[in-house]
């Protein structure tokens, strides 16, 4: 990504520069405050298919997140090929079912009863997408010498919530999925070792039976989450 002889300090404008008042501001974010308050996480996806230009462009907005050194630590691998997903699907549920019987922990196992999950991942073959979101330890420069890379779970968690945003705003649902381990995602999409698999994100639209768990509706308030000093 980086040319050696490029890599110094030059200003330029802030391109884009917003001016709001406060009142525009205020009702921006309580526009998009009420757009991410109808994002839920399925499990019930019809198999109706999605343009692939529609997942450029939310990779895109993905791609655009802030990172440490602006290295973008990231790749996005979107998978269509029913094949593939099928195969991932077998590898996702045997990891799962290793979970299952004795994997987690009791107490892990019994966090997860409200959410109604178990080892079977129909959605993993019946969505049409997904897109394998994997953090990269270091990159490279153009003459192929390695450079390393820096705040690399936090980078692509931030990232992440941009795409899981973006695939929103298009009108898209999606299902965060992170079996454990995921080694054998590098292996199904010939990703290299200097990459680690943090999730799996299935993406699609939801099925007209789609149903949501009751306490997925239960949100903390904001006296909870934050405190302003």
């Amino acid at each position: 990504m980086f040319a050696k002889e490029k890599m110094s300090y030059n200003a330029v404008p802030l391109p884009d520069q917003q001016s709001l008042t406060d009142a525009q501001s205020q009702e921006k974010a309580q526009e998009f405050r009420a757009v991410m308050a109808k994002r839920h996480s399925i499990r019930d996806f019809s198999d109706r298919p999605v343009p692939r230009d529609i997942i450029e462009n939310c990779i895109m907005t993905a791609g655009s997140a802030p990172s440490g050194a602006n290295h973008q630590p990231w790749f996005f691998a979107a998978v269509s090929d029913p094949a593939l997903k099928a195969r991932i699907r077998a590898e996702a549920e045997e990891e799962e079912r290793k979970f299952y019987v004795g994997g987690g922990s009791d107490e892990w196992i019994k966090a997860l009863e409200p959410i109604g999950t178990n080892a079977d991942k129909p959605h993993l073959t019946t969505a049409p997408w997904h897109i394998v979101i994997f953090a990269q330890r270091w990159g490279e420069f153009d003459d192929g010498t390695r450079y390393k890379n820096y705040y690399v779970p936090e980078s692509v968690g931030i990232a992440t919530g941009f795409l899981i945003a973006a695939l929103h705003n298009a009108g898209l649902s999606c299902l965060t999925h992170t079996p454990n381990p995921m080694k054998f995602l590098n292996a199904a999409l010939d990703r290299p070792d200097s990459e680690k698999p943090v999730m799996i994100l299935t993406v699609g639209h939801a099925a007209q039976t789609a149903t949501v768990p009751e306490v997925a509706k239960y949100k903390k308030p904001l006296d909870k989450i934050a405190q302003f000093y």
